[in-house]
């Protein structure tokens, strides 16, 4: 989620990059499924620094992904995750070292300076041309923004949702749920940033915006400032979210680095013993909450 570390002109960044798409699609190396016991005596030749287990995220670094700013310090989703996967490959949290790196800058293309980065990034298959991705450790929904009180916050079946007039950020892959998902009969309103399309909902240009639940929910909330009536008072409401479609967040990594096999497993084993729905539980209820309604 990109929501506390950008205006809304700036989310966009989270989903669009070249060609949007929402496969769930993963790079060949990273369908290689290790055990961990043979990942525990190999790890020390795929790390980045022998003996550490460097992982980067942008600074400054938000809740409720990591707590006041500081990932070392185990709260927070991504910082779990990032622990988590350390103990399933028998790094001691003392061997894991936090490294900053920019979200625009993750996804260039050439050599890393960290093993993988952890920073609400959406595979897309546009990224994966440059770096590889691990398997998801966060399933993103779709959401719908609205105003306050207008006749979508209450009316909102799938037969329903095809009659409002919806807008979005050209590129986008609330845009593309839009069109693949809910198939409205009038065209969609595209607009050339996300700041455009806010303000045609506040003017009631448009009924709704569709985007991935996290900035969604920003845009909400009532210290955004995005969508304000004439007082300044926020106005816009998170409807409800859809059932996932595949888009996803992944680990970044290099490309064809060869420590994403043993940590995709790492990843398999956190869900199968529950220990990832647990840090979604504890760290994103927020989130979790938002009522599921069928496109």
């Amino acid at each position: 989620m990109r929501n506390l570390r950008f205006t809304l002109a700036g989310l966009v960044t989270l989903a669009t990059i070249g060609t949007v798409s929402l496969s769930t699609g993963v790079s060949a190396n990273a369908a290689l499924t290790p055990s961990l016991a043979s990942c525990k005596t190999s790890i020390g030749s795929s790390e980045y620094t022998k003996g550490k287990l460097t992982v980067a995220t942008d600074n400054p670094a938000y809740t409720p992904w990591f707590v006041s700013n500081t990932p070392s310090n185990g709260k927070g989703y991504e910082s779990g995750v990032a622990y988590g996967i350390a103990k399933e490959l028998g790094v001691k949290k003392p061997n894991v070292v936090w490294v900053h790196e920019p979200f625009n800058s993750s996804f260039a293309p050439g050599p890393k300076h960290f093993d993988f980065d952890i920073n609400e990034i959406s595979y897309t298959f546009a990224r994966a041309q440059a770096v590889t991705f691990s398997k998801s450790y966060y399933d993103v929904q779709q959401s719908i923004i609205a105003l306050k009180g207008s006749k979508i916050v209450k009316d909102h079946t799938p037969a329903e949702l095809k009659t409002y007039q919806y807008g979005d950020q050209i590129g986008t892959t609330g845009l593309l749920f839009i069109d693949q998902h809910i198939n409205p009969t009038k065209s969609t309103r595209v607009y050339n940033s996300l700041a455009d399309a806010a303000s045609a909902l506040e003017i009631k240009q448009i009924d709704a915006i569709v985007l991935d639940t996290p900035d969604g929910q920003y845009m909400a909330s009532s210290g955004s400032g995005e969508v304000v009536n004439s007082k300044g008072k926020n106005i816009a409401v998170q409807v409800g979210q859809f059932p996932s479609v595949g888009e996803h967040y992944g680990l970044l990594f290099h490309k064809q680095n060869q420590l994403v096999s043993c940590v995709n497993t790492a990843i398999a084993a956190m869900k199968s013993n529950g220990s990832l729905a647990a840090l979604q539980t504890k760290w994103l209820s927020i989130y979790t909450s938002v009522p599921v309604i069928e496109p």
